[in-house]
């Protein structure tokens, strides 16, 4: 009898030591789950903010009539631009943070204008460097809401005419 009650306790530690390496293996995995959704999610970041950015240059530049070039006013005017006779559609539609699922900080320039938009998420970003020239501003970058996605209009610089020769 001695020996079975040694048998059933060793088999008790084996399944006790079974479920701990299951338990292991499992947070190993939904970590690098995590990981794997949180990559995807941060290069859809980058796609979808990069997407405003040219929305909101395409805006700028499409000024018509003689019309001062001027950034919008709030993000559905790059869905419908209505500021001349045929609609504009810059923006396909507006897309919500993929990092939080809802709405972008929007970016006002001095004027109150709409510049860009940035995410809401505080979580630390995987991608460090290597980014492309419209993003090269994100490199040491260690939040996502630090990734903003601003368009700056160029400032026409005036050129001093050089003065003219009188004889």
């Amino acid at each position: 009898m001695n020996s079975l009650h040694n048998q059933r306790g060793v088999a008790l530690m084996g399944v006790l030591m079974a479920v701990v390496v299951l338990g292991l293996m499992s947070g190993i995995a939904g970590s690098s789950w995590k990981s794997i959704v949180q990559r995807a999610k941060e290069e859809e970041l980058l796609w979808r903010g990069s997407q405003y950015r040219k929305a909101i240059e395409s805006y700028y530049k499409s000024s018509q009539g003689g019309a001062v070039a001027a950034l919008p006013t709030d993000l559905e005017k790059l869905v419908k631009d209505d500021r001349s006779i045929a609609v504009l559609r810059h923006l396909r539609k507006l897309y919500n943070d993929p990092m939080t699922g809802n709405d972008w900080v929007v970016i006002k320039d001095p004027s109150g204008k709409i510049s860009g938009v940035r995410s809401s998420s505080e979580l630390e970003v995987f991608k460090q460097d290597g980014f492309d020239s419209a993003n090269s501003a994100f490199v040491g970058k260690t939040r996502y809401s630090e990734w903003e996605f601003v368009f700056q209009p160029t400032t026409a610089q005036k050129v001093a005419k050089p003065a003219s020769k009188t004889q």
